[in-house]
């Protein structure tokens, strides 16, 4: 990302395929877009690449694109959400965030006060988690190529020497903590989508969880066996996925799993479960039985995790089945969320 001190018509110009081409106008939309959002020392070096110091531990990294529409909802928009969604799944390995990168595949056409929204608020989010972006790539598409804009991040951390959290160290007898109500994402999605009308707005949980994370370790250390950011499936598809790996099952309680009355009613409305709805500022943790208290505990003491919850245990079960026993005193099969119940959620 090389800067050049050029202004753009953020209110009133739109991109077009000229400021993809490598030429003057890209320069002009990295520095006087880009750059201003983003701003930090290995941006300003202008390389093609960022070379960083890290600290003692191992080395945690992951990669995501983010194709959610509508490109703004209630809580937040897609780039807050790359950001949030890239912090936590470092952050799911009980690892600190440093540093992300961010690539962007632009419709022509897109307009300029939209995009700068859009990276101020990826710009917010990253200053607001510790981390920094600190390179990243910008490509403009032919009107109709793409619906107006992707993005594609990296992010690496540094988890702690001798913190192993892993989808397969659920033991039987483990306790399952979740940070918060479910499905407030995915619904705030599907009703700005829809366009319904709620009596109260339902907001995206969108977040970034790093620092409710640091408390839950040093609350629970190694008792901590593993977490999972629930998104795309939701706690469902999670739950499955660690019982799989796990070798385990898991037995909930419905009543102990929170939902918001706004989400739960809006579910209803539209045929869904709110244990499939993504979310994207809500954990599910594995903790080990002595330590669940003050896990949870930690996580309630935290402005993200003041609705954490214990919803149930691992169990010895050769099949590896997630149940729940329902509010209305019976049992039912929490199983993989079958086809796409919410198609471009993150």
């Amino acid at each position: 990302m090389k800067a050049y001190q050029r202004k753009l018509d953020i209110r009133n110009g739109c991109v077009d395929l000229t400021h993809g081409s490598g030429g003057r106008a890209m320069a002009q939309l990295i520095s006087g877009l880009f750059h201003e959002a983003f701003g930090n020392e290995w941006l300003a070096r202008g390389n093609d690449q960022s070379a960083f110091d890290v600290g003692a531990g191992r080395m945690v990294m992951t990669t995501d694109g983010y194709v959610v529409s509508p490109l703004f909802f209630p809580g937040g928009n897609i780039g807050s959400l790359a950001v949030h969604g890239t912090v936590n799944d470092i952050a799911m390995a009980g690892a600190k965030p440093l540093y992300l990168s961010a690539s962007f595949i632009i419709e022509e056409g897109f307009r300029f006060a939209d995009l700068k929204a859009i990276a101020d608020s990826m710009g917010q989010a990253a200053r607001d988690a510790g981390v920094y972006i600190i390179t990243g790539d910008t490509k403009v598409v032919e009107r109709g190529k793409a619906d107006r804009l992707f993005i594609s991040t990296a992010g690496v951390g540094v988890v702690p020497d001798g913190l192993q959290l892993s989808a397969e160290n659920a033991r039987v007898g483990d306790r399952v903590l979740i940070s918060g109500t479910l499905g407030d994402h995915g619904v705030a999605i599907m009703s700005k989508r829809q366009n319904l009308a709620f009596e109260t707005e339902i907001v995206s949980d969108s977040a970034s969880l790093n620092d409710l994370v640091a408390g839950m370790v040093e609350a629970g250390g190694r008792g901590i066996r593993l977490m999972r950011d629930p998104t795309r499936g939701g706690l469902a598809a999670a739950l499955n996925e660690i019982a799989q790996q796990s070798r385990v099952g898991f037995h909930l309680l419905e009543e102990a799993i929170p939902v918001k009355p706004g989400v739960a009613a809006a579910c209803e409305l539209l045929g869904l479960d709110p244990l499939h709805v993504a979310n994207e500022g809500k954990l599910v943790a594995v903790v080990a039985p002595e330590l669940a208290g003050a896990v949870l505990a930690a996580m309630r003491a935290h402005p993200l995790g003041r609705d954490a919850a214990d919803i149930g245990k691992a169990v010895a079960d050769d099949h590896h089945f997630v149940q729940m026993a329902t509010s209305f005193g019976g049992g039912r099969i929490v199983d993989w969320l079958s086809g796409e119940q919410l198609p471009r959620i993150c």
